[in-house]
């Protein structure tokens, strides 16, 4: 009978508790660390029934295994939680009336603003001609502390704008640049460069700025490279593999929904 005895605060913690593990599932939903999440909370689950059953001695053997697991936990979740991180420090959390929209915790069905076809379309044409280019995709983690590495800009996202910028006697090529929404925002961008030594040696300093700034952030990396002409998309720190332009134009599109 204690449980109709709920208070509503009692009903707000657990509310806040559900979206807190709804947001964390959002946020590495489609790595490998989703796997963890899932029996970490299985492990959580199974001790609080050998409490309710009063097992004191599997419960207290669960309970030293968390206890213990936490400083792992640290280890095994560092991109998760630097990206979560991020997100909570950055301006567009606070800023615009954005916040729900960061946390996603309503999926918006709407088609992505971004014109996705004139960026894949861009890197066609430039793979062709073994034309060098970085692009990064904002999506809900802020990209000021890179962006003021580079050059500002605020120029409408078309495939001849991407192509002119990246030319190869354009003084905007070398570096990143930095898209939000269906604008270019930054030119000439220095991104963080990975250290991960799993990165194949055929990949350049491109590939290792855009697994970089993947890593820290949900943006999305596309890399035209200059030696094969070969497209790269990046998301989260690896490399997704696709078949053909139109099945990458549907996985960018998909992403940025």
């Amino acid at each position: 009978m204690d449980i109709l005895n709920l208070r509503i605060l009692d009903i707000v913690d657990i509310v806040l508790v559900a979206l807190l593990l709804f947001y964390l599932y959002k946020l590495i939903k489609g790595t490998v660390a989703v796997n963890i999440f899932i029996g970490i909370v299985i492990v959580l689950l199974f001790g609080m029934v050998t409490q309710l059953l009063q097992m004191e001695l599997l419960s207290s053997v669960l309970g030293e295994f968390i206890g213990l697991g936490m400083f792992a936990l640290i280890v095994v979740f560092q991109q998760e939680i630097r990206k979560f991180l991020l997100m909570i420090g950055s301006t567009n959390f606070t800023q615009r009336g954005k916040f729900f929209k960061n946390l996603r915790f309503i999926k918006d069905d709407l088609e992505t603003s971004t014109n996705v076809e004139a960026i894949v379309s861009a890197c066609e044409s430039m793979g062709r001609t073994y034309t060098g280019a970085l692009m990064v995709i904002q999506k809900s983690t802020n990209l000021d502390f890179v962006k003021n590495s580079g050059d500002d800009m605020y120029i409408e996202l078309n495939q001849p704008i991407i192509e002119s910028i990246f030319y190869k006697n354009s003084p905007l090529h070398d570096g990143a640049m930095i898209i939000e929404d269906n604008r270019i925002t930054a030119t000439r961008v220095i991104l963080p460069v990975s250290n991960d030594r799993a990165i194949p040696l055929r990949f350049g300093l491109r590939h290792r700025a855009a697994v970089g700034i993947t890593e820290k952030t949900d943006a999305l990396a596309l890399v035209v490279s200059e030696e094969t002409g070969q497209i790269s998309y990046i998301k989260d720190g690896e490399f997704v593999m696709f078949e053909n332009t139109k099945e990458l134009t549907e996985k960018i599109k998909e992403d940025l929904s």
